[in-house]
Formats: C-alpha cells, structure tokens, sequence
C-alpha cells in the first residue's frame, strides 16, 4: 500500500534518483534540492517505506504549479503517480488555490492522458520549450479546483 507524506530533507537523495532514470532532460541536482529550500511544495510516496515517487509544486496566491512528478518505472501504471496528484490537488485547494497548472511534453502521450483523466485541458503549446538531447514543445494544461 503506498502512503504519501511531505517530503523531508532526507527524502531528497532518493526522490533525486528517481528524477534522473525516469526524466529525459532531468533538473540538475542543484535545482532539485534548491527547489526543497526555496519552499516548493513536496510530496512522497512510498512502498514500504522506501521512496517510489515524489511531486513538486509551487503555490501562489490562487494557483498551483505543478512543476515535477515521478515515479520509479517498477510502480508505474500501479496508482502511485494518481495518488500523488490527488493529493497535490487537495492541498492546492486547502491552500486556496482555483487553478492548477502544468507543462507536459508535446510527445509525452502518457502523461498528456494521465493529465486528462484528472480532467486538466490543453490551453496552449509552447515551441522549443524543452532542449537538450529531447528536445520537444510544451503543452501548457491547466485545472480549475
């Protein structure tokens, strides 16, 4: 069964581990961990009291951003990311929030699906928004709370 916490500081090494094998243009170490200190939101989940998946957002104000979610590839496809975004979407509303955002990949079909069965739409594409080895545009979605 997986639980979902706050991330804590010593959370971030194994949830970083995550970002790196699951992400095709991962954050730099530097930006995960600064993420955890500039007071990003952050949520873990775990198996048995191991990491399997972690959510970063950012809240400001009436909005959310949804800035990262992963899960290691052994537990995708098994509720860990959907437990993880319902309960981003919770806090968001207990935060105050009205609206969700996000950026998705263009070719990243999974997610975009993923996003759409938690009923976020596609308001806009952003070209060239990803670079690196993979680069690709943006699909900018959003979600009203």
């Amino acid at each position: 069964m997986y639980e979902i916490s706050l991330m804590s500081q010593s959370d971030l090494k194994e949830a970083y581990e995550i970002e790196k094998t699951t992400n095709p243009t991962p954050w730099s170490k530097e930006n995960f961990f600064s993420s955890f200190e500039v007071g990003h939101k952050s949520l873990a989940c775990k198996y048995n009291k191991r990491i399997v998946g972690f959510i970063i957002f950012s809240h400001i104000k009436k909005e959310s951003h949804l800035l990262s979610i992963a899960v290691e590839k052994d537990h995708q496809r098994s509720g860990a990311g959907s437990i993880l975004l319902k309960t981003m979407i919770n806090q968001s509303k207990v935060l105050g929030a009205k609206k969700i955002y996000l950026e998705v990949r263009s070719k990243n079909k999974v997610a975009i699906n993923f996003y759409s069965k938690f009923k976020f739409i596609k308001d806009a594409i952003r070209t060239n928004y990803y670079s690196g080895d993979s680069p690709d545009d943006a699909v900018l979605m959003s979600l009203d709370i």
